[in-house]
C-alpha cells in the first residue's frame, strides 16, 4: 500500500510527471490512497477559501475549486483510522522525540505504521524521524 501525503496529492492533481510515472509503476494489486487526515486538510483549505472570498469572482473560483477537489477526492481510496492506527497515534504522541512534529503528521504516520504502508511525500527529512517508516518522494 502507498499512501499519498497532502503535498504529493496536490502534485497529482496538477498532473506532476514524476507522480504520474511512479503511479504507473505501482503494481495493480497495490492500493494507492490517502488518509482521512489528508482528505480533511484538502477540504478545509477549500472551505476556508470559499468562506473568506470577498467578491463574486473569488467566490465563484472558490466554489469551483471546492467542487473539483471533492470530485477528485472521490476517485482515491481514503484510509480511515482503525484500532491499530488509533493506538499507534497515542504511542507516537506520548514519545518526547516526536513533540516537535505536527499533530497532522503524527496522525498520518500512525495510519502508515498500522497499514505497513509506504508514505509518499516530498517531506522526506521530516518523516524520516520516525524509525521504520517507509518514506519515498515521487515529485520531480
Amino acid at each position: 500500500m502507498h499512501i499519498l501525503d497532502t503535498d504529493t496529492l496536490t502534485h497529482l492533481q496538477k498532473r506532476n510527471s514524476g507522480v504520474i510515472e511512479n503511479l504507473e509503476r505501482v503494481e495493480s494489486y497495490d492500493v494507492v490512497g490517502i488518509t482521512i487526515v489528508t482528505r480533511a486538510e484538502v477540504l478545509r483549505g477549500r472551505l476556508e477559501f470559499l468562506l473568506k472570498a470577498d467578491d463574486k469572482y473569488l467566490l465563484d473560483k472558490a466554489q469551483r475549486l471546492l467542487l473539483d477537489s471533492e470530485r477528485f477526492l472521490q476517485q482515491i481510496p481514503t484510509i480511515q483510522f482503525e484500532k491499530e492506527s488509533l493506538a499507534k497515534f497515542d504511542e507516537l504522541r506520548q514519545n518526547s522525540k516526536f513533540r516537535k512534529i505536527g499533530r497532522n503528521d503524527l496522525l498520518i504516520a500512525s495510519i502508515c505504521f498500522a497499514k505497513k504502508a509506504v508514505l509518499v511525500t516530498r517531506n522526506i527529512k521530516h518523516f524520516k524521524q520516525f524509525p521504520n517508516l517507509d518514506v519515498v518522494n515521487w515529485v520531480s
